[in-house]
């Protein structure tokens, strides 16, 4: 992750459970000073209390890192909710069907909100024997390229990775509605409906 828990944070958080500084303490094992020194930005707690500090206060150790807990509102699943992150060192794809703290290399990866296309990163369509077929009139090399396009509906999320120097195109089996997502590595995430 890209930063440490804050004094602000821990006192915030135990706050919401409800739990006096004594309480958080012993659940640790440390004394109550180590807290009041922690959430008055005195001292930080050790690495190695970060897992306990975390099931304590009711948190995955990403949600205590980020400060924020991951409440999913999306408990359906419907996969048209879909969060997509992309990694700005390696170019990782992660899919979320809900909230999610998510990083990679380090980094802490916020979603990303797609755009409608410009005449840049135009959609063009075409079906035939079962399938879609969805390219992007887009120049492919290795410092500018579509990364991946990913067709989803209410039931399925269809990703297929593109590569540098390659053709900027997928298919997709044919299927109605949804939207079709694509990434450009320069200019972000776009989508159309279908």
């Amino acid at each position: 992750m890209d930063n440490y828990v804050t004094g602000e944070t821990i006192k915030r958080l135990r706050a919401a459970r409800r739990m006096t500084q004594e309480q958080l303490a012993q659940a640790l094992g440390v004394t109550g000073k180590a807290v009041s020194k922690w959430e008055t930005a005195r001292g930080l707690p050790d690495i190695t209390l970060l897992e306990p500090l975390a099931r304590a206060l009711g948190l995955s150790v990403p949600e205590l890192l980020s400060g924020e807990q991951v409440v999913n509102a999306n408990r359906s699943a419907n996969i048209l909710r879909s969060a997509l992150y992309v990694c700005p060192v390696c170019g990782n794809i992660v899919h979320s069907s809900g909230a999610a703290v998510v990083s990679c290399c380090g980094v802490a990866l916020p979603p990303l909100e797609a755009e409608e296309p410009d005449e840049a990163h135009r959609l063009v369509r075409e079906s035939f024997d079962g399938e879609h077929v969805f390219s992007i009139p887009h120049e492919m090399r290795k410092d500018h390229y579509i990364s991946f396009m990913a067709h989803v509906t209410t039931g399925r999320f269809d990703l297929v990775k593109l590569y540098p120097e390659g053709l900027p195109e997928a298919r997709f089996e044919y299927r109605s509605g949804g939207w079709l997502y694509w990434y450009c590595n320069r200019h972000g995430l776009f989508r159309e409906k279908l």
